[in-house]
């Protein structure tokens, strides 16, 4: 793994005793992290890229937790979260859930438990990730493609036959398979299955303007 590509856990606890002692747990498994007594210290730093999680305090100093986790996810960064607390109850840990935290752990707890979690939440960002690079590649494919050829990429996606395209745009049925053929190379298409999975997820119209 290069440097670049090596997650990082990003933890907030505005307790020094709790950021050392989990730093030093995440250094002794191999774990690069960085730590923040606050939010802002967060929010304004230069963050390492690469697959990342956030271990969280609920409590910090006139800042709650939950409303940070909103706030992140509100502003549009997405960030898996562990929560860690020495005051938890029953309400506070759905709640964090329900918004998308991976874990909720309760002080103290056992340095096995947040491992676990923090393994979870990389793995989840590395497939977030991945994810957000392939349909970023899909989506350069797609701007390449010429109105027409993407007009035809619709229609063909739809489950329309090449005369019916014709038909549909008056053009040449000759002029639709060569169309067609252009679309097939430039979205590295192997197949018109693959072609309509690709369709889905760049949400490409299916009719004609």
């Amino acid at each position: 793994m290069t440097t670049a590509a090596a997650p990082t856990v990003f933890i907030i606890d505005d307790d020094e005793l709790v950021r050392a002692a989990i730093q030093g747990m995440l250094k002794s498994v191999g774990l690069r992290s960085q730590t923040f007594a606050t939010p802002q210290e967060f929010l304004c730093s230069k963050r390492a890229d690469g697959p990342s999680c956030l271990v969280l305090d609920v409590r910090l100093p006139g800042v709650n937790g939950l409303d940070f986790q909103r706030d992140l996810a509100d502003a549009g960064f997405r960030i898996p979260i562990i929560f860690i607390t020495g005051y938890g109850d029953i309400p506070m840990t759905v709640k964090a859930m329900k918004s998308g935290a991976v874990e909720f752990l309760t002080k103290p707890f056992r340095d096995q438990d947040l491992l676990d979690a923090i393994h979870q939440a990389l793995d989840r960002d590395r497939v977030t990730r991945q994810g957000e690079s392939e349909l970023a590649d899909l989506r350069k494919r797609y701007e390449s493609l010429t109105i027409r050829e993407r007009e035809v990429m619709g229609l063909v996606v739809s489950g329309m036959l090449n005369k019916q395209i014709a038909s549909e745009l008056g053009n040449s049925e000759i002029t639709v398979k060569i169309h067609r053929g252009h679309v097939m190379r430039k979205m590295q298409a192997d197949s018109l299955a693959e072609l309509v999975r690709m369709a889905a997820k760049l949400e490409v119209p299916t009719d004609k303007k």
